[in-house]
């Protein structure tokens, strides 16, 4: 049977990793663009919310609190979006400039779309796209929260993108997918092998739209919260092979490189300048994110 932990585990152990769990460390991205980040500091510190920056994160901080952060004046006002410290980083490796036109694949709830105008400096313009109604809510109260000013969300499939008739400098496609064990304490009894392929075929589809809406010299991000290679390192050889793009270094400090060997399966050598996170050497979720230039 191609499920259960015994599969998954003897998986990880093939593509070279005895994978165990973690605690995951709590962790927010300062709003810089609705407050500096010493001022909120010291709003936080006066709480009693101890705070240490993550090294590897810009505006990042991992934190420990006696109440829910969610739930005090400073989030309301939106200085802060509480964002696990791995999803932190795409946007970060996309990293978009003001003035650029910006695409943001799968938005909702938008802590990579608020992260982007972030970026920009709420300059330039942000296109978010959700396909689930009932995902649009919390993308758009976010959007208001932090005060982005540059964005319009749309409430539409990644797959009709072309549909909108532009073309784009970048695109973030944070990819839908299987997730990890990290993150859902009942993934192992959730998942198996059919539904990763099933995954596999959709994100396939959202990378083929994202390439045609991208102009060229233009970077896609892609990232996934998932370890299977189905949806990490196969879908870059399958892009490699069927579209003119060309696979860049990261510039990131964690993560081990994309595995180029997958089940004896030899890869395209630049998959390695992907990142690959396993949980129990990042101390993070599970995730994979992968930097690309459309030749």
């Amino acid at each position: 049977m191609e499920k259960g932990m015994n599969f998954f585990l003897d998986r990880y152990k093939k593509l070279g990793e005895t994978v165990s769990g973690i605690r995951l460390r709590p962790s927010l991205r300062i709003n810089v663009l609705n407050i500096s980040e010493e001022k909120l500091i010291n709003r936080l510190k006066k709480q009693k919310v101890k705070l240490e920056k993550i090294p590897y994160a810009k505006h990042g901080y991992f934190y420990s609190s006696r109440f829910s952060l969610g739930s005090i004046t400073e989030y309301l006002l939106g200085y802060f979006y509480l964002q696990e410290a791995a999803a932190q980083l795409p946007v970060q490796v996309l990293d978009p400039k003001p003035n650029e036109a910006v695409l943001d694949c799968c938005a909702a709830p938008g802590g990579k779309t608020t992260q982007i105008a972030q970026f920009m400096k709420n300059k330039g313009t942000v296109i978010a796209l959700e396909k689930k109604k009932h995902r649009i809510a919390s993308l758009k109260t976010n959007l208001e929260r932090c005060g982005i000013t540059n964005c319009i969300a749309y409430l539409m499939d990644a797959n009709k993108v072309k549909s909108l008739n532009m073309q784009f400098d970048k695109i973030l496609l944070d990819a839908p997918c299987s997730g990890n064990f990290i993150t859902d304490s009942a993934w192992f009894n959730k998942r198996n092998i059919e539904g990763i392929r099933r995954a596999s075929e959709i994100q396939k589809s959202l990378i083929e739209k994202s390439l045609s809406v991208l102009k060229k010299g233009g970077t896609l991000v892609y990232s996934a919260c998932s370890l299977e290679p189905e949806e990490n390192e196969l879908n870059m050889q399958w892009m490699l092979k069927h579209f003119k793009v060309k696979i860049e270094k990261t510039s990131l400090k964690i993560g081990d490189p994309g595995s180029i060997n997958i089940f004896g399966k030899k890869l395209d050598k630049s998959i390695a300048d992907c990142r690959r996170f396993w949980p129990n050497k990042t101390n993070t979720a599970g995730f994979f994110i992968a930097k690309i230039r459309k030749l």
